[in-house]
């Protein structure tokens, strides 16, 4: 280290020959400071309060940054979009969430796909209702995301944009005869009974004896279920009227459910199984041959395919009970589960106006356990049957040329929710992850999405400074001529839903016609 006194100096040198601060006048004799110690105080407390003027107005800048709530916009009001904005809202207390859906009505599949016979399974309906009325949080329904407003227009408007709209195609067969009348998506006809607007005029004909059903998953069985459920026990359901009308003079008899694989693939879970062993009015047919060998093989699978399994194995290969035995004895019902089928083609009636049978391709397993696959073995049986429903799957759909989208997959690419090279856009449910699990599996998926968006909201890396939110929005839908619907609308709405089943003895009588909900608003 230096001697101090040549530090002195040294310092003292600077001073005097440093250029002028601004603001000063300079002198021939050096600074102000030097010449007057008094002034040199004077000047040393204003440049202390400047500095710490500057210091205080970008703390301020900062704090004002910091204080702007996050505008969050998630599209798609079913149970993963709901689900991400209570999220959001729980963990961040400043965040505001607009929730936009094409339908006029929210809640997704909870309404338009759980069957009419589970009303336990709707009452997620009041938490989403609770979520709904925060004051950080806004319906926005009746507006189409790809049509109404794109997603660039969103993400400029948001800091960040969530995509939740869920799964609303069908996977198609892809085989011959599939577009004859009397073939359906089990999709539409779930959305027929459940009063989706879009299925209202679906009219199935069920004059036939015997109905096939293409898929072994729980909506294969929901579809069977209520095509042989009595329709007196659906009649303090929410099951819309039409279709309640059709169901009474339905002819089905029998339903076949058919699957690719056998016992040990099926997609459905024990507790939509057993509703259809206790179903009133109706016998199993299943074929002990397809079970052949099956106790040995499941000892060592999962608790839940094994218990399932098991119910199966019992139902098929043992004598029922003495109470099963006296509910079957007098059914005019059945339903029956077809293993190692695979469809080949829709046969059509003699006039070729309509579907009159299926052809099934006999398959067997190549691998073991839930990996197996059905390869055909070059048989083939025809089934005659007049209705056929596909359940073989729900597929998303693109939303916009700006979003990535996996055609194969059918979801957006992502990483835990994040969408791949794009920054500030999100996505959770099945356009996530593919149309997999139950309500609470979304739960699940949805807070994930949730919270790595809160994440990179504290890492800095969303977008900064304040973004208009629906105020941007809304001037776009007004000028295009798009009527957003509110909450407080839809709970109007609601009211009229309940006024009208009252009478029945139902829950609600659901309103179909889009048009007719906009007038009961006065639009």
């Amino acid at each position: 280290m230096a001697p101090r006194c040549w530090r002195w100096w040294h310092w003292s040198t600077w001073r005097r020959t440093r250029p002028p601060l601004p603001g000063s006048t300079p002198t021939s004799g050096g600074s102000d400071e030097v010449r007057d110690p008094a002034n040199a105080k004077v000047l040393r407390k204003k440049r202390r309060r400047g500095q710490l003027g500057v210091k205080l107005g970008k703390l301020h800048l900062l704090t004002l940054l910091l204080e702007q709530p996050p505008q969050i916009c998630v599209v798609g009001s079913g149970p993963a979009g709901f689900y991400t904005a209570q999220h959001l809202l729980k963990h961040h207390p400043q965040a505001h969430v607009d929730i936009y859906e094409k339908q006029l009505v929210p809640f997704g599949l909870v309404r338009f796909g759980v069957a009419p016979d589970h009303p336990e399974v709707k009452n997620v309906i009041n938490t989403f209702t609770q979520t709904a009325r925060s004051a950080r949080c806004a319906f926005r329904g009746n507006v189409v995301v790809g049509r109404d407003v794109a997603v660039p227009e969103l993400r400029a408007a948001y800091h960040a944009v969530v995509l939740s709209y869920g799964a609303e195609d069908h996977r198609a067969l892809e085989i011959p005869g599939e577009e004859l009348p009397g073939v359906f998506s089990a999709r539409a006809f779930v959305g027929w009974y459940n009063g989706l607007p879009e299925n209202r005029e679906l009219a199935p004909d069920l004059s036939c004896d015997t109905a096939v059903i293409l898929g072994q998953g729980n909506v294969a069985l929901d579809v069977a279920r209520i095509l042989l459920t009595p329709p007196e026990h659906l009649e303090k359901t929410d099951i819309t009227e039409a279709a309640l009308g059709v169901l009474r003079q339905s002819r089905v008899k029998t339903v076949w459910i058919v699957g690719r694989r056998g016992p040990l693939q099926v997609a459905f879970t024990i507790k939509e199984l057993r509703e259809m062993i206790q179903l009133p009015g109706t016998r199993p047919i299943l074929d002990p041959a397809d079970f052949l060998g099956l106790q040995d093989r499941i000892k060592d699978v999962p608790r839940p395919r094994k218990r399932l399994t098991e119910l199966l194995l019992r139902t098929a290969t043992e004598k029922p009970g003495t109470e099963d035995a006296a509910r079957q004895a007098p059914a005019s019902r059945a339903w029956g589960l077809r293993f190692f089928r695979s469809p080949q083609q829709v046969l059509p009636s003699p006039d070729g106006r309509r579907a009159a049978g299926i052809r099934l391709a006999v398959t067997r397993l190549e691998g073991v356990g839930e990996a197996a696959r059905a390869v055909p073995t070059g048989d083939t049986e025809d089934l005659p049957c007049g209705l056929v429903l596909s359940s073989v799957g729900y597929k998303s759909r693109p939303i916009d040329p700006s979003v990535p989208f996996d055609p194969k997959l059918g979801v957006i690419p992502n990483m835990e929710g994040r969408v791949v090279d794009v920054p500030g856009l999100y996505c959770s449910g099945w356009v996530k992850r593919g149309p997999t699990g139950v309500i609470a599996t979304t739960m699940t998926d949805s807070f994930l999405t949730g919270q790595m968006l809160l994440q990179d909201l504290k890492a800095g890396l969303l977008p900064p400074g304040p973004r208009p939110g629906y105020a941007a929005i809304e001037a776009l839908l007004s000028s295009r001529g798009v009527q957003p619907v509110s909450f407080s609308d839809w709970e109007k709405l609601d009211a009229e839903e309940v006024s009208r089943g009252k009478g029945a003895g139902k829950p609600r009588e659901k309103l179909l016609d889009p048009q007719e909900m906009l007038g009961l608003l006065g639009r």
